[in-house]
Parts: structure tokens; C-alpha cells; sequence
């Protein structure tokens, strides 16, 4: 009998040592510049790594420098361009763009995507067929967008409609697939029907995967405006795109280096908004490791 109490005794200890720990860790907090700086020396350091492997290969002279200039030419020709309307004008013309196609396929993705989901004749007719689309590479749409539309503002959008849509689909049926069918019944035993069953039980479930479709579909965005700009550079506003074309046929080297650079830049600027909403509802979730922010 007394063993049996000095066990209890023991086990009670080490329960409220754990419990002692874990309440230590979850009052153990940090200032926001160390946050800061946990989630930003990493992507300093591989940027680091990157020009260093640039400037070894300019060193090698693997190629002549006026086809691969160095870091330091680049740079120098990323502030003169900073300093000039042109690429701030390109800049701005490729975002509302961008902004405009990616918007419009949103829309058109949500809604192909949720009746998909829901009407099995839709999925059984079209579900493979936006797979299909959305594995055709995007500029394989072009001449077919030339010939509707001809070197338009209008083509560029078609092939950005077609490119982003598909993905944000798929990511919606696939979140909508995925949730479990316990919370539908629950919802429909709590009064949700039809529109309401979705917007209220459906969407909240399936919201990471269709986050994870909208940062998808932007990728295929992005990409499919790019080809755009390099083919239809016949309109009369510049681009970042038309800026690359103009660049390599003057053959100016350091021009078409800083260029993809800022394509890049707004690139990762972008995916740092979608990794921002991700971790937000992760942790409305309950899911996100706060010692690993």
C-alpha cells in the first residue's frame, strides 16, 4: 500500500515537472528584433553564397565579361536604373498586369474549382481536363492567343488567365476533397445547408489547401506574364519583359542582369506575403510550432 502511494507520489512529481516545463517554454519570449533577425540571417547568408558563386565564375572567366558581368557591374547598373522613370514604369506596368490576370483568375478558379467539387457530372466531365491545363506549359498558349487576339494587351491576359486558374482549381477541390466528413455531417446537423455548408464548414476546413492553390496559381501567373512581355513587346508601354528583350538585343549584359534581378525580387516579395497568410492561419489553426517562427 505504501508503495503503491510513494508511486503515485513520483508520478504526480514528474507530471508536474512537465507541466513546470512546458509553462516556462510558453512564457519564454523573445523581442521582435530577434525575431526579425532568426527569419532574415538565413536568406542573407544564401544570398551571400549566391554572389559568391556569381563572382567565382566571373574570376573563372568561364564566359567573356560582357556576357557575365560581376556582382559589383550588376549593381551599379541596378542603381542607375533605379534612378530612371523607365524601370519604375516597367515595373508598374508588369504589376498591373499581373494584378489584373491574377485577380480575374482567382475568380474564375474559386468558382470552377467549388463546382467541380460539388457536382460529380462537372468533375467526372472536366476534373482531369484541369489537370491538363494546368500541366500545358503556358507559352504553348501564345500562338493561339496572337491569332485571337493579335500583339495585345488581350493576349497577354488570356495566357495568364489560362495559366494561374487551373492551379487555384485544383487547389480548391483538392481542399475540398480533403475535409473531413465528420465536420460536414456535424455542420449539416447543425443547420447548414447548401451555400451556408460551405461558407461556413466547407471553406474554413479547405482554406490551407486553396492558400496553397492561390501561391501556386501566382507562380504560373508570374511565369506565364513573363513569357508574355519577352513575345508581345510590340505595344507601346514598356515592361519588365520588354525591358529583358531590349536588353539582350542591345546585347547589354549588366541591363539584363539587374532586370532579372528586380523580377526576382518582386518574386520573393510576393512569396513572403503568401508564407505571412500562411503562417496566420496556421496559427488561427493551432498548428504552427511557436518556438519554430
Amino acid at each position: 500500500m505504501a508503495s503503491d502511494t510513494l508511486a503515485d507520489a513520483r508520478a504526480d512529481a514528474e507530471i508536474s515537472g512537465l507541466d513546470a516545463l512546458e509553462i516556462a517554454g510558453q512564457r519564454t519570449t523573445t523581442t521582435r528584433a530577434a525575431t526579425i533577425w532568426a527569419s532574415t540571417w538565413p536568406k542573407l547568408a544564401a544570398l551571400a553564397i549566391a554572389v559568391g558563386v556569381w563572382q567565382a565564375v566571373v574570376w573563372a572567366e568561364i564566359w567573356p565579361p560582357y556576357s557575365l558581368p560581376g556582382p559589383a557591374t550588376v549593381g551599379q547598373e541596378l542603381l542607375r536604373q533605379a534612378s530612371r522613370p523607365q524601370l519604375w514604369d516597367g515595373m508598374a506596368t508588369t504589376l498591373r498586369r499581373a494584378a489584373v490576370g491574377y485577380v480575374f483568375s482567382v475568380g474564375v478558379g474559386l468558382l470552377l474549382g467549388l463546382a467541380v467539387a460539388r457536382f460529380r457530372v462537372l468533375r467526372a466531365a472536366i476534373g482531369s481536363m484541369i489537370t491538363a491545363l494546368q500541366t500545358m506549359p503556358s507559352i504553348a498558349w501564345f500562338p493561339l492567343a496572337i491569332l485571337l487576339f493579335e500583339l495585345s494587351e488581350k493576349a497577354i491576359f488570356f495566357v495568364v488567365v489560362l495559366g494561374a486558374a487551373p492551379s487555384i482549381a485544383n487547389g480548391v477541390i483538392s481542399g475540398v476533397d480533403y475535409v473531413p466528413p465528420l465536420l460536414v455531417r456535424a455542420g449539416r446537423n447543425l443547420g447548414a445547408r447548401g451555400l451556408n455548408l460551405y461558407r461556413y464548414v466547407i471553406a474554413p476546413a479547405a482554406l490551407p489547401a486553396i492558400v496553397a492553390g492561390l501561391k501556386q496559381g501566382w507562380a504560373f501567373s508570374w511565369r506565364s506574364l513573363m513569357a508574355g512581355e519577352l513575345i508581345v513587346v510590340g505595344i507601346s508601354q514598356t515592361s519588365l519583359g520588354a525591358q529583358l528583350t531590349y536588353a539582350r538585343e542591345l546585347a547589354d549584359a549588366p541591363w539584363l542582369l539587374a532586370t532579372m534581378i528586380v523580377i526576382l525580387v518582386v518574386g520573393l516579395g510576393v512569396d513572403a506575403a503568401f508564407g505571412a497568410a500562411d503562417r496566420a492561419i496556421r496559427r488561427r489553426w493551432g498548428v504552427l510550432d511557436q518556438a519554430g517562427q
